[in-house]
């Protein structure tokens, strides 16, 4: 996810009550923050066409945007610091669950575990994202500078409806082709006895996180759902009148 721009959630997910921005200091730096990301995201996306096109095959693409990957999906950090600072008015613990989420995904799972680096639906969900942050970044970085174009409000608003969906089951395929190794390495357990005495079953947590999207997708889809109601809604219903 990334920084909001002003008068706009964490999420992008519609207006929020009328904020004071940021400084005109603290804007210059957001709109690079956000140009970069934009750009990184682009790179990521034209990395995955071009093996593509070279390999002539989707599978094990994911090696031919590794780095960049870890790089811009780990520079989301930032984010939590922009909320931290009172620069973006978004909530830190919402900030912080998103993009820890990624970046878990990213770090503590599809890097940690090479078996699944192979699989489709790493692709899956690096697709999704790539698609999802190249126009959220955009979408941000027209907004601060008060010059946002109807079409990228509206894909920022609309696209959600399968990137979402198609995110989310790469991600849980992800770490479901995980759990057999983990569970054969013992992969960031702790078992006893130790001297610190406590244990840690990182399968056990991998399940845990899993079964963590069922409450959590839906609410977080109907309410992307809901915004998109007010924030296109009201251009719709202008437009009738007109």
């Amino acid at each position: 996810m990334a920084a909001a721009a002003p008068g706009t959630s964490r999420t992008g997910d519609g207006p929020v009550k009328k904020r004071t921005g940021p400084g005109a200091l603290a804007t210059a730096y957001l709109v690079i923050y956000n140009v970069v990301m934009t750009a990184g995201w682009l790179v990521i996306a034209v990395g995955l066409v071009r093996a593509y096109l070279a390999r002539g095959s989707y599978h094990g693409l994911y090696y031919s945007i590794e780095k960049p990957l870890k790089f811009f999906q780990t520079g989301a950090l930032l984010e939590i610091v922009h909320c931290a600072v009172g620069i973006v008015p978004s909530s830190v613990v919402l900030t912080g669950f998103q993009v820890m989420s990624r970046v878990f995904l990213t770090w503590a799972v599809t890097h940690s575990v090479r078996e699944v680096q192979s699989e489709d639906s790493v692709l899956l969900f690096v697709t999704a994202w790539t698609v999802t942050e190249i126009i959220r970044y955009s979408f941000y970085t027209f907004s601060l500078l008060n010059h946002l174009p109807y079409v990228i409000k509206w894909a920022r608003y609309t696209f959600f409806f399968f990137l979402y969906p198609m995110g989310v089951s790469g991600e849980l395929l992800t770490i479901y082709a995980a759990l057999p190794v983990v569970q054969k390495t013992g992969l960031y357990s702790v078992t006893l006895p130790n001297k610190y005495n406590v244990s840690f079953d990182y399968h056990c947590f991998l399940v845990l996180v899993m079964a963590s999207y069922i409450p959590l997708f839906p609410q977080l889809y109907f309410h992307m759902i809901r915004q998109r109601k007010k924030v296109l809604g009201l251009v719709e219903d202008y437009s009738k009148v007109e």
